[in-house]
């Protein structure tokens, strides 16, 4: 089975891209959505451990712990200490049922995946990308979201240019739905041939 790791900065598609694989039938791990599992179960009493501030009504308040590390930036180490294990716990677990199921392509979507390393976990890395005017426009369409905050998640991020470097297949989602879903079909192709013929 062909792990991919699908990645790109914020505003870029991603989700979207995401999507377009499962829309094929390759089982998809999304990252996000195991976090905001572990925010409301095991990760709780980790994180009031260290965090106690940011705890409502035993579940993480996601504002109140954004707000604790745009204050002390030395906290993402500590939260990433805690999260990252049971993220990859997950993971392992998704990989070993997507095999079991007989798929041959299975897709990690992490939106950090080289920012923590999850390159080395995967066999081939996906970047999803497009214009920066664009991501800049879609990104301040968020409910809550301001200049000032997309440059810190930006600032905390490698930069786009550096992800195209390094990925082995490069999805442009600037031109539409239908130019992303035809890219992905590709890119499946791609991976199913190269994998038939053992390269």
């Amino acid at each position: 089975m062909i792990t991919v790791g699908l990645t790109g900065s914020i505003g870029m598609g991603k989700s979207t891209t995401a999507a377009l694989f499962a829309e094929q039938g390759i089982p998809v791990s999304d990252s996000d959505r195991v976090v905001h599992d572990l925010y409301r179960g095991e990760a709780v009493p980790l994180i009031a451990a260290a965090f106690p501030d940011v705890i409502q009504a035993g579940t993480i308040d996601r504002n109140k712990l954004s707000e604790n590390l745009a204050k002390n930036p030395a906290n993402f180490k500590i939260l990433e200490g805690i999260v990252h294990p049971l993220v990859r716990s997950r993971e392992r677990a998704f990989l070993d049922g997507a095999r079991d199921s007989g798929a041959d392509i299975a897709v990690l979507d992490i939106p950090l995946l080289f920012e923590t390393g999850a390159q080395d976990r995967v066999d081939v890395v996906v970047v999803v990308s497009c214009d920066p005017q664009l991501q800049k426009e879609r990104v301040l369409k968020r409910p809550g979201m301001t200049e000032e905050k997309f440059d810190l998640i930006l600032s905390r991020q490698v930069p786009d240019k550096e992800k195209r470097a390094r990925a082995d297949f490069v999805i442009d989602t600037g031109h539409g739905i239908e130019s992303a879903r035809s890219q992905v079909g590709e890119i499946i192709s791609i991976l199913r041939r190269q994998s038939s013929t053992g390269g």
